[in-house]
């Protein structure tokens, strides 16, 4: 039977009209304050981006610079350079060989003075006419006398990036001047150094903070791209980048931030590092796209309020318009009482207009809710029996390479330290080894105490790779022992050393509830924690099956070891692990 209304139906169109009008004010004003705000937090974003990473940058390359200067200025380098400088030209490749293990001799002293985390592959010493004087690596050409990096790094320090496969190097180029110099003399030769990008390609590729489509990467003077693209392969030193931020940088050295089409053609909202000194600028964007995505997410949110309210007002406006108070005082107890927690009471209104209709719609809510309650209460008990699960164990095994890092008398050490200063303590140690274990690829699992165990889960087709990277990674955790010693002792906090221990084989996989890193046990596991008391300080030990398939790799010495723990009779087998580093140079 059709309802009879009772309200004046302009009424309800005024309530509506007004409802409209108010609510598109209020959405063009919100829309252009929430753009307005948006492009701001954007635009700083961005820029916080580009100057943090592109002065990490700078700093990097002037570093290196600055080491690559070590050699330049070596005393003995100048000299060596001097002399062959000076040798008649039938004699000077005899004399080159002679000097050879010199130069040979100064490199090393460089290479042990500043480490290898500059990732130092290869030095050239070039004369002041261009002949090769001495080489790391192998000798591609003779002479540089037309060679644009040595007619540049003639007159000043500079770095520059060339390609490698598909990737990239950097080459620090500085000039050496004879010992005695005064200020506007010509140099006497170029060093020449080519070194890795990892540390530049850490900076860039860490894409926190930047959404789905941002992205940070550096262009050089010719607009090609010197870093790796999200969204398109292989583009070191092949994707062209001619922008509005590139072309303000070489054209005008000036940073820029705002819209503009990037390298694929897509309007992003981007910020600029220029280092037009240095030859690149850092580019940081995100796809505009992305960028409004929240303003439409607000039209649409806008959209569907205002569709309720308009569509509450006009509920509201026929209420009013109608005298039937008892009703609505009804609905109102009704409500109080479920409010209370009693959902059992019905209002049972028959009229046969809208409010009996919301009478009904109350009654079969309350219905729904008392229903509701009575299942949530069922799935609590249930919940309630599952709570003490919290291990998953897996029903199959793998090998993996175990590893843990432990801390030799931390307990004696920290009862001597208040608690404030013990938690300092262990929170730089165990953070400065789960970077180092992350930086490898391995997986830290948790810390036990004063101890930390990590894995690296291995392939078949990948175990050799694996286990070297293990390897590298425990001898780079008891190097780096000196830069842990100063951080704490820069803290005010005493020195620790610390004992590493391998092994390798098949591990239980146990999945919690409370991690997403699976959990590992098992005899492997149990035989690492049980050699690790054995292992030297700052040192490396591992198990028999580890060293069974390490044994064959090259730069490594394995001496076994025998004690009260460690010993055939007692069912454990160790060997100390160390570099060995006359292969290395040899190679």
């Amino acid at each position: 039977m059709a309802i009879s209304f009772a309200i004046d139906k302009k009424l309800i169109i005024l309530v509506m009209i007004v409802s409209i009008i108010a609510l598109s004010i209020t959405a063009f004003l919100s829309f252009n304050y929430a753009e307005q705000i948006l492009k701001e937090r954007t635009g700083e974003q961005l820029f916080g981006e580009s100057s943090i990473r592109g002065d990490t940058i700078r700093l990097l390359l002037e570093s290196r610079i600055e080491q690559n200067q070590i050699i330049s200025t070596d005393p003995m380098i100048q000299i060596l350079v001097n002399e062959l400088n000076q040798t008649p030209d039938d004699e000077v490749k005899k004399k080159i060989e002679e000097k050879r293990r010199d130069f040979l001799t100064q490199i090393q002293a460089f290479q042990t003075l500043i480490g290898f985390s500059i990732g130092f592959e290869d030095v050239q010493i070039i004369g002041k006419n261009g002949d090769v004087l001495f080489s790391l690596g192998r000798i591609e050409k003779n002479n540089f006398i037309n060679d644009p990096l040595f007619e540049k790094g003639i007159k000043s320090s500079f770095v520059e990036f060339e390609p490698f496969q598909n990737n990239k190097k950097l080459i620090v180029i500085s000039p050496i001047f004879a010992k005695d110099s005064k200020l506007g003399d010509e140099a006497i030769g170029v060093v020449i150094s080519r070194m890795r990008t990892a540390a530049i390609d850490n900076i860039l590729l860490n894409r926190s903070g930047l959404g789905e489509s941002g992205e940070i990467y550096i262009v050089n003077r010719d607009f090609l791209m010197l870093s790796e693209s999200r969204f398109i392969e292989n583009t070191i030193f092949q994707q062209k980048v001619d922008t509005l931020g590139v072309q303000k940088c070489f054209n005008e050295e000036l940073n820029y931030e705002g819209l503009y089409p990037d390298y694929r053609g897509i309007p992003i909202y981007g910020s600029t590092y220029c280092a037009s000194d240095l030859g690149f600028v850092l580019l940081a964007e995100i796809d505009e796209a992305e960028t409004i995505q929240p303003i439409l997410i607000l039209q649409e949110r806008i959209f569907e309020t205002g569709l309720l309210i308009t569509t509450g007002m006009a509920i509201i406006a026929f209420i009013i318009s109608r005298s039937l108070s008892k009703p609505l005082i009804k609905l109102k107890n009704a409500a109080n009482t479920i409010a209370d927690g009693n959902f059992e009471v019905r209002t049972k209104i028959k009229t046969r207009d809208e409010i009996g209709e919301l009478s009904h719609a109350f009654d079969l809510m309350a219905q729904k809710l008392q229903d509701s309650l009575i299942e949530i209460k069922e799935k609590e008990d249930v919940i309630k029996q599952q709570e003490d699960i919290l291990l998953q164990f897996s029903d199959y095994s793998e090998k993996y390479c175990v590893c843990m890092v432990d801390m030799i008398s931390s307990t004696k050490i920290t009862s001597q330290l208040s608690d404030s200063q013990a938690s300092e303590f262990y929170k730089i140690f165990l953070n400065s080894v789960a970077l180092t274990v992350r930086n490898f690829g391995g997986i830290v699992v948790k810390n036990i105490g004063d101890a930390l165990l990590f894995y690296f889960p291995v392939l078949n087709a990948e175990k050799e790779l694996t286990i070297k990277k293990c390897l590298n990674c425990c001898l780079t955790l008891g190097e780096s022992h000196k830069d842990i010693v100063k951080q704490l002792n820069k803290e005010g906090l005493p020195s620790v050393n610390f004992r590493t221990s391998a092994t390798f084989g098949i591990v239980r996989i146990a999945r919690t509830s409370t991690s997403s890193v699976n959990d590992i046990f098992g005899t492997t596991v149990n035989r690492c924690a049980k050699i690790n008391r054995t292992a030297p300080a700052n040192g490396l030990i591992v198990g028999e099956e580890f060293y069974e398939n390490a044994k064959n790799l090259e730069n490594y010495n394995f001496k076994k070891i025998s004690s009260e723990i460690v010993s055939p009779e007692h069912g454990f087998v160790g060997y100390v692990v160390t570099r060995n580093l006359k292969k290395k140079d040899n190679s």
